[in-house]
């Protein structure tokens, strides 16, 4: 599945950045789109270094006119799009009681309509020639929201809305164009050193947390396997299951538990002001929590390879039965 032509927003940190890395590996051409310059320049000469052709351009996703010009540049300088990734996000870590409005409307510009936009482009572009891939990237909060980040998971709800309009549409026209979503676990991404926050404590993911290389590989699979959707590991799993069976319960526990499970014990002087209006330099994919995050998923493992699980099961009935 070399040679695609690959366009990634929020290519400049966290799993925008580990999924370029992945994709250039592959052999594919990579636009590079997010905010903060200087990581984009980073990745870029990356890919560079891997061999790969990659192009950044600097872009605020909540402006729809710059998403359409990195579309056109990407196009311009790398080939026709095959596969959009949207994975450009901001949040801030606060409860609703404290946040402002203009804090949740960025929140909502840059991860909810910044993923509109990304896919508006795509399909503009896609469309015509009936084919391409677009992939959301989700997650466990899509499903079901948590304290403190009110503003984020409303706008990941909201992408899921989005999406289920736009598939039916494009069942409907018999359009060639694939849309999938990969909801993703707890990762260790920058965020969590960069994000706006007003918590006492540092802010952190809740655990089971895993390396933003596993949300990598679970994204190019997508975008080469027809999946509606990937959920990525177990916690996945139970959040989202755990909701639609006993979603009261499910309030309780979190009341309980997951406001501590947000937060280090180290203590921080004040609010912090973050990357939600201007972007913040991060010099890597991974976060500060590298000793306690996981570098597969077993139910990752399994979904790609569940084919060839399901074909040696098949085999071993058969075996079976001959035998009788």
């Amino acid at each position: 599945m070399s040679g695609r032509v690959v366009a990634i927003t929020g290519a400049s940190s966290g799993v925008g950045r580990a999924t370029a890395a992945v994709f250039a590996r592959c052999g594919d051409a990579v636009g590079l789109i997010a905010r903060g310059e200087q990581g984009l320049r980073d990745v870029e000469e990356e890919i560079h270094a891997l061999g790969g052709r990659a192009v950044a351009i600097p872009t605020d996703v909540a402006d729809p006119a710059a998403v359409e010009a990195a579309a056109d540049v990407v196009e311009g300088q790398l080939g026709p799009l095959d596969v959009w990734v949207n994975s450009a996000m901001v949040s801030v870590f606060s409860p609703v009681k404290e946040l402002g409005a203009d804090e949740v409307r960025r929140v909502t510009e840059v991860t909810y309509l910044g993923t509109v936009h990304g896919t508006l482009a795509a399909l503009r572009r896609m469309q015509p020639r009936d084919g391409g891939v677009i992939v959301q990237v989700g997650s466990a909060l899509s499903y079901r929201a948590i304290p403190l980040q009110a503003a984020y998971c409303a706008a990941k709800h909201a992408v899921n809305g989005f999406n289920e309009a736009l598939r039916c549409e494009l069942i409907h026209e018999g359009s060639g164009v694939r849309l999938t979503t990969v909801h993703l676990p707890a990762m260790n991404t920058p965020q969590f050193d960069v994000v706006r926050s007003r918590l006492s404590r540092r802010p952190r993911p809740v655990p089971p947390v895993y390396q933003p290389e596993v949300a990598a590989d679970a994204i190019v699979w997508a975008a080469e396997n027809p999946r509606r959707e990937l959920w990525v590991a177990p916690s996945t799993v139970k959040a989202i299951v755990g909701d639609r069976l006993a979603p009261g319960a499910l309030d309780h526990y979190l009341a309980r538990r997951a406001v501590t499970a947000q937060q280090t014990e180290e203590s921080v002087d004040g609010p912090r002001a973050g990357n939600l209006w201007e972007p913040v330099t991060v010099t890597s994919a991974h976060g500060s929590f590298d000793a306690e995050s996981r570098e597969t998923s077993r139910l990752l493992w399994l979904t790609k390879h569940r084919s060839a699980i399901l074909a040696g099961l098949g085999l071993v009935v058969l075996a079976g039965l001959s035998r009788r």
